[in-house]
């Protein structure tokens, strides 16, 4: 009987490189074979297109993308078994571009988020299954093991350390952005905050920041007006009304959105920068898995691999992210402290 392991791990692996296929196909990406016209082309060898259906926020790019053995060997035996790497997005119900949102074939999740996760799954030889939920029932899919692995702007925090595992992947910077014309700026000061209306997605990193210093405020006779509006898209329309002052929220989405708000009635500008870990550490962004799965040491050894071979920078390049590239993946980084986390 143990002539025949050998035959059932050479089915298993052509099996899972027939189903990544097909799950890139569906996701963004195609089989390098068929991008090559079916000739020259190892097998367990796919093209993951990043940038897909961006609606002009990326720079469309194929990346051709061998399965790494190696790195395979580490996944947990399940994970590896299965042939598919869940992968929990939470941008419903507006997305955050150009991090996560749904592509103008008005269906498929595209962003950096996804397409990171898609490379990742594809250098691991497993079929990409991006879900999408919401920022709560992202948390949810991890918990209840419907979801393996978020790559959905997961800062790093200590408090979470306690549920999650980590493999960071970006830097976390938040941004403060107003309207064009508002002369209003950080200053690297919160107290600089006293008496603005101020917008914030309930449940954030940036929302524990934020309360954190309202509390201070508080303590000193002052205080901000917080809001919370239910997605971004409501969130944009009070700060072009006028009726809040300044929304708080990953740089990238604030980068983005003051690019597609340039030639408009209501040109909006990044009014200051904050680490996404506070005043004394840089925040980081990271892969995010349930704690013991043995899921953040493949997949922060998996990003190690693309930042070496090029492809990490080919992404955050095409997705105009670069100045939040990381030198590398580590697991389970130093995160926001407990006493703001």
């Amino acid at each position: 009987m143990h002539h025949l392991k050998p035959f059932r791990r050479a089915l298993a692996t052509a099996a899972a490189a027939a189903t990544l296929v097909a799950g890139l196909t569906a996701c963004g990406g195609k089989s390098a074979a068929t991008a090559a016209g079916g000739t020259g082309v190892p097998a367990g060898t796919a093209t993951v297109t990043v940038g897909a259906l961006s609606n002009g926020a990326a720079q469309q790019t194929d990346l051709t993308v061998p399965v790494e053995e190696s790195l395979r060997a580490k996944l947990p035996g399940a994970v590896r078994d299965r042939g598919e790497l869940v992968i929990g997005v939470g941008a419903l119900p507006a997305g955050f571009p150009p991090l996560a949102y749904v592509g103008t074939d008005q269906k498929t999740l595209t962003g950096a988020e996804p397409d990171l996760g898609r490379l990742v799954a594809a250098t691991l030889g497993l079929k990409p299954v991006v879900k999408n939920s919401t920022w709560e029932n992202l948390f949810v899919g991890i918990d209840s093991g419907k979801v393996d692995v978020a790559f959905s702007n997961v800062t790093v925090t200590e408090e979470r350390k306690k549920k999650y595992e980590f493999a960071s992947y970006r830097q976390d910077n938040l941004a403060f952005e107003v309207l064009k014309d508002n002369p209003w700026n950080f200053g690297g000061d919160y107290r600089n905050l006293a008496g603005k209306t101020v917008a914030v997605a309930r449940g954030t990193n940036q929302e524990k920041i934020l309360l954190e210093w309202q509390a201070r405020l508080r303590s000193e006779g002052k205080d901000i007006d917080v809001k919370y509006f239910p997605d971004s898209n409501s969130t944009y329309l009070a700060l072009s009304g006028r009726k809040i002052d300044i929304t708080f929220v990953p740089n990238p989405s604030s980068a983005y959105h003051i690019t597609q708000t340039a030639n408009s009635g209501t040109p909006t500008r990044n009014a200051g920068q904050f680490s996404g870990a506070g005043e004394t550490l840089q925040g980081l962004i990271a892969a995010t898995a349930k704690k013991d799965s043995g899921l953040a040491g493949p997949v922060a050894a998996t990003i190690n691999h693309l930042i070496q071979n090029g492809q990490y920078a080919k992404l955050l390049a095409a997705w105009n992210l670069s100045e939040e590239a990381v030198k590398t993946s580590e697991v389970n980084p130093p995160g926001l402290p407990l006493t703001n986390s």
